[in-house]
């Protein structure tokens, strides 16, 4: 099976690595977005001038952009991905989008003859590169299984959560629970660091109680060093899957209200000028913005 990436970005890049390991011959997207390639090409990977032509020659297509309208993007128009897809072709959308724009970009690749998978990740660029990424799919039990061993190079787990839709359904949710928990620990320790609160005993004290977790492990390093780097996420992609989720979320006529605020405290930071920080910053950048 010939693979193509679309999007070899921070996890793009880790993706590509390890199919090339894993055995499938790659065919990558040329973009200047893309993180320096040289290593890639080294073990055999070639480069396609548009998404057309990438897809023309694989079996499998990977898109590895931000968002929904990343994706529609590079699937429609005259050198997308759809015009040039082979018959029987799978597309594993791993972008964070929204499951009504998954239902009809499937659509139109289901049109061309070709299936469809969403499957985004959870997890980061380090994972990526290690081959340990989790991605959670949604679609038919046999492209799934079709596709699975290119989506085992790269994975450490894959959960088949539902019919297609689910997965970016799945992620949203995930999403916003991680990243809602890190904006409430973000405010905290910027209030906290206000009101001249040790920042050791204010991480002691939550990892001894309720604040023990993921949300802590992860801005640790930025509550007591101001070091953002443990998490390599741009607060303005965190606005964008936290308005996703809102909007996915109202599309169903559900409550959003705590959304909401969170929404509202980021969108003031990356307002401010700071969305491509790393999300760990919020934990100084909550305080400094709310002062202004």
């Amino acid at each position: 099976m010939r693979v193509g990436i679309i999007g070899v970005g921070h996890m793009g890049h880790g993706i590509a690595l390890n199919v090339l390991k894993g055995g499938f011959p790659l065919v990558m997207l040329d973009h200047p977005g893309n993180q320096p390639v040289h290593d890639l090409i080294d073990l055999g990977a070639t480069q396609g001038l548009t998404p057309g032509a990438v897809a023309s020659e694989v079996d499998l297509v990977i898109l590895c952009v931000s968002g929904s309208p990343q994706v529609e993007a590079v699937l429609t128009g005259d050198t997308g991905v759809i015009a040039s897809l082979k018959p029987g072709s799978i597309v594993v959308d791993c972008s964070t989008s929204l499951p009504a724009s998954t239902a009809r970009m499937a659509a139109l690749v289901a049109a061309a003859g070709s299936q469809y998978l969403d499957a985004p990740m959870t997890r980061l660029a380090k994972q990526a590169h290690e081959g340990t990424l989790n991605i959670l799919v949604g679609g038919e039990t046999a492209v799934l299984d079709a596709a699975r061993p290119v989506l085992n190079t790269f994975t450490e787990n894959i959960d088949h959560v539902g019919a297609l839709g689910f997965g970016h359904r799945m992620k949203l949710l995930h999403n916003y629970v991680s990243l809602g928990h890190m904006a409430v620990m973000a405010e905290a320790a910027a209030q906290a660091a206000a009101a001249g609160v040790d920042p050791q005993l204010f991480v002691d004290v939550l990892a001894k109680g309720g604040g023990a977790g993921a949300a802590l492990d992860r801005l640790r390093k930025s509550i007591l060093t101001g070091d953002a780097s443990d998490v390599p996420f741009a607060i303005s992609n965190a606005m964008k899957d936290i308005n996703y989720y809102r909007e996915m979320i109202g599309d169903g006529g559900g409550s959003h209200a705590i959304a909401d605020g969170v929404s509202a405290a980021i969108s003031a930071v990356v307002d401010a000028g700071h969305g491509d920080d790393y999300v760990p910053a919020l934990t100084s950048l909550l305080g400094r913005v709310n002062r202004q």
